[in-house]
């Protein structure tokens, strides 16, 4: 199958996770909300091993040996996420938004939502630059991706309604933030020969995101729930890469 009907596929299921998520909080379905934070322990450990297994070593082999300039490129994809979501957006976290006073300051939630669609933009920007790289790193990393869309959508959601907007608003904010996958997907297509620094860059912003988004949100439910749902997420990642080694003889 050609690589951008691939870059199709995966852009429109994370695209329809995130409007899902937002489905979750505008429909009222309740189980989902309670779901929601064994899927952020799911999700990330299946991110972690997806970067540390899978993105690493191709990165490694992409730069031929360069481990401090191309382990630079990580820290660097680390650091921007870093900043754009603390300077554009300090009250950003997954979950369901339920502090309306913080929200509910002048500007504060378009803050937000903007740093989703960074968030997502990101995403998008990663699930390209695996699937240009290799079919089998893309698909783990995209699979990675989708893991986080639900909970995406559903914090898109719930800050705007905290933030005392209509159902209407919450749903455009869950679109602007699927189409933001979507332009991240386009630009590193257009853009292909930039892969060998695309990669590392959004290797580095899935591991913030996994490691400094997720995982502290997913530790407020507490006990060792939380790290069943880590490693299961790690172990999920295990099965995903036998069966596609299976599959592509790579």
């Amino acid at each position: 199958m050609n690589t951008y009907i691939y870059l199709l596929i995966f852009g429109l299921l994370a695209a329809t996770g995130t409007l899902l998520g937002g489905w979750v909080i505008t429909g009222g379905w309740a189980a989902g909300r309670k779901s929601i934070g064994r899927m952020l322990g799911l999700g990330a450990g299946f991110m972690l091993a997806a970067v540390f297994l899978e993105a690493v070593p191709e990165i490694l082999e992409l730069w031929s040996g360069r481990v401090v300039e191309a382990m630079s490129w990580v820290l660097g994809g680390y650091l921007l996420i870093q900043f754009a979501e603390h300077a554009l957006a300090s009250h950003l976290h997954f979950g369901e938004e339920v502090h309306a006073e913080e929200v509910g300051r002048p500007g504060a939630a378009a803050a937000a939502v903007l740093g989703l669609a960074i968030h997502a933009f990101f995403d998008g920007v990663t699930i390209a630059s695996g699937l240009l790289t290799n079919l089998r790193l893309g698909i783990m990393l995209s699979l990675a991706v989708l893991l986080h869309k639900l909970p995406e959508g559903l914090t898109a959601a719930s800050i705007v309604l905290s933030a005392g907007r209509s159902m209407q608003a919450a749903r455009r904010a869950t679109v602007w933030i699927a189409g933001s996958t979507f332009a991240g997907i386009v630009l590193v297509a257009l853009a292909e020969p930039l892969v060998t620094y695309t990669l590392p860059l959004s290797a580095g912003v899935t591991l913030y995101i996994a490691a400094s988004d997720l995982i502290p949100e997913a530790n407020r439910e507490g006990g060792a729930r939380v790290s069943f749902y880590l490693l299961l997420g790690i172990g999920l990642f295990y099965i995903a890469h036998l069966l596609l080694h299976a599959a592509t003889g790579e």
